[in-house]
């Protein structure tokens, strides 16, 4: 492990989960200590490998706050992690181990742009009284959501090797009973870049975590064909498929496939709601965003809907 120098110090305590007590300050030393701990256990053991390269704690502390924002409810926290990625970025690209894991950062880099145009968009809250914390902010609406996607995508260029690999993937999503369009569930989820890394071991065009890959007849050792660009398509849209079969709508299935098909199930159940809209304050921040972005990526790239999908 690389010492421990004061930009990272600053990035880990930033990264402390917000209920720590202000009048109990851990040592520094237990705060490295802990932060250590939950990324060593929930990070993919690769990019610990990779990190060896740049500065561990503060990579680490980076991704381990990332993720806890992603799987959080809170939309518009994810604002506060901007300026700390768009400083580990080059960082991460600069260097071929851990290049994978910046090409997984930098699709995602739109979530936090999204956040903070839909900030800048919301009511300024009243002042609390005395003594009383704010509440959070209300997250954001599908719709609102869905119009600043739109704003932020509409005059996107084609991410580079779309051009080639889109119209290569697409029967092999038809082949599988999805429909063709779908195949640009791959910029939104790599930019079109197969070796693009997740740090909790995602992986590919499509962002396959390896059990799931595994589940759908892809190997991940010796050789890890979820970097295959035909054969993670065809494994893509076989869970997609699945997944609609399950969910009956577009828009449900592709929030199953960011956040887990019994976490969804469970949600609905729970809510009793039937949509995605119904249901989407509740899912975690990631997927809040990632179904809006979805559609608004596929309209403007083939000019269709989720709700046109569902009625083929």
């Amino acid at each position: 492990m690389r010492p421990f120098w004061p930009g990272a110090v600053a990035l880990w305590l930033a990264a402390v989960p917000a209920g720590t007590p202000q009048d109990q300050p851990a040592g520094l030393d237990e705060l490295v200590r802990m932060g250590t701990q939950l990324l060593e256990e929930n990070l993919d053991e690769s990019l610990l490998q990779a990190l060896g390269e740049v500065d561990l704690e503060q990579a680490q502390a980076f991704f381990e706050q990332f993720d806890q924002k992603l799987q959080g409810q809170q939309v518009l926290d994810l604002v506060r992690l901007k300026m700390t990625a768009q400083t580990l970025l080059p960082v991460l690209a600069a260097h071929d181990e851990t290049a994978p894991f910046a090409d997984w950062l930098r699709t995602r880099m739109d979530y936090l742009e999204a956040a903070e145009q839909l900030q800048k968009e919301q009511p300024k809250p009243p002042k609390p009284p005395p003594g009383k914390v704010a509440p959070p902010p209300p997250n954001p609406t599908p719709a609102q959501e869905q119009k600043v996607w739109h704003r932020m995508v509409e005059k996107r260029p084609l991410p580079q090797g779309a051009d080639r690999l889109a119209p290569t993937l697409k029967p092999l999503f038809t082949a599988q009973g999805v429909p063709a369009e779908l195949v640009w569930l791959a910029e939104v989820e790599s930019s079109f870049n197969p070796r693009a890394r997740s740090p909790v071991g995602a992986a590919g065009l499509f962002q396959l975590m390896p059990a799931t890959a595994k589940s759908l007849g892809l190997s991940t050792w010796p050789f890890d064909e979820r970097l295959n660009a035909e054969k993670s398509a065809t494994a893509a849209a076989r869970y997609l498929k699945y997944l609609h079969g399950r969910f009956k709508d577009w828009k449900l299935a592709l929030a199953a496939y960011n956040v887990g098909e019994g976490r969804l199930r469970s949600l609905l159940a729970k809510t009793k709601n039937r949509t995605f809209e119904g249901v989407s304050a509740a899912l975690p921040a990631e997927t809040q965003m990632y179904v809006p972005k979805i559609e608004a990526t596929l309209q403007l790239r083939e000019s269709v809907t989720l709700a046109q999908l569902d009625k083929r």
